[in-house]
């Protein structure tokens, strides 16, 4: 079994820090199970946590009211859930619910923040990780609304 530490420098969005910067981020996380159904995070709401996948999946959705959310994403293992943390306001964009049992990472965001205020280099590096992750899930979303829309003819 992996330490929290050897989980967070072998996902993708942190591969190749520095060890000293995974030191920074190991120093801000903790490990979280949670049953299948929780929400995670629901949209609008404060961005304070982001999580890391260890098992399990989750799914991005958005919320439709008086309708089933309407996925538009599934993570899985070593996978990020969450960029708001990073950008400001600090609001989630999307509602994050657990697929299955899940065991996650959770990193709290405003330490982290602290950390990138005291390390420019260090804010950088996440800055320009979680916006490739970012435009990877907007391309994903994209796709979604193409398989979803793809017949739909505009101005018909």
């Amino acid at each position: 079994m992996l330490t929290l530490a050897q989980e967070i420098a072998a996902a993708e969005v942190f591969a190749g820090l520095a060890p000293e910067y995974l030191d920074l981020i190991t120093g801000c996380g903790q490990n979280v199970h949670f049953d299948a159904g929780v929400i995670l995070q629901r949209e609008g709401d404060p961005a304070d946590v982001f999580y890391l996948i260890r098992r399990g999946s989750v799914a991005l959705e958005v919320h439709h009211p008086g309708a089933e959310p309407i996925r538009i994403l599934t993570e899985g293992p070593g996978e990020p859930v969450g960029w708001s943390w990073l950008f400001e306001p600090y609001r989630w964009h999307l509602d994050a619910r657990t697929i299955q049992p899940c065991s996650l990472i959770a990193l709290d965001g405003a330490c982290l923040r602290g950390k990138c205020e005291q390390d420019p280099a260090l804010g950088y590096e996440l800055m320009r990780r979680f916006a490739r992750c970012l435009v990877e899930r907007l391309e994903a979303t994209q796709f979604q609304l193409l398989d979803v829309y793809g017949n739909a003819r505009v101005g018909v």
